[in-house]
């Protein structure tokens, strides 16, 4: 599987099955899903889209993966949560920064409560963490404020 970012959209998700049958799913930043299945013989042609609602994806999910659920997650989007997850481009003004420059929960009520970096996960960055190109950053919030936590680390 392979991961491209859609900057204003969401994550686009690429998988090929053991069959050779070429799928994408796009998630969106409101929740929804976009399911795209590609034909054998033109891989660059969608075939068919499926657009689910958030409440469709769920179900989805749960036929999928029934056995998902533990009583220790939190189930944010009952809350009013999200949590996402935002590449931060070699590009963006906040490469090479420290995370509190950001003021990211001060500005938007977001917190970024990870970082990924290669093989690495570090928990809980403190805000003289530096940020480097490449990372993916996980934030949780409201989604109005990971929207506009995604819009400030989109700066160049």
């Amino acid at each position: 599987m392979s991961t491209t970012p859609l900057p204003g959209i969401g994550v686009k998700y690429d998988l090929t099955t053991r069959e050779r049958q070429h799928l994408s799913v796009i998630a969106h930043r409101d929740g929804a899903r976009t399911v795209n299945i590609y034909r054998s013989d033109d891989p660059d042609a969608c075939a068919q889209s499926l657009r689910l609602n958030v409440a469709e994806s769920a179900a989805l999910i749960d036929a999928l993966m029934p056995a998902h659920h533990s009583s220790n997650l939190l189930h944010t989007t009952d809350l009013g949560l999200v949590a996402e997850r935002i590449e931060l481009s070699a590009a963006s003004h906040w490469n090479g920064r420290v995370l509190g420059e950001t003021r990211m929960r001060t500005d938007t009520g977001a917190s970024i409560v990870a970082v990924l970096r290669r093989a690495e996960a570090i928990p809980s960055p403190t805000p003289d963490f530096r940020l480097a190109g490449g990372d993916t950053l996980i934030v949780i919030g409201t989604r109005e404020g990971i929207e506009t936590a995604a819009e400030i680390l989109g700066r160049e």
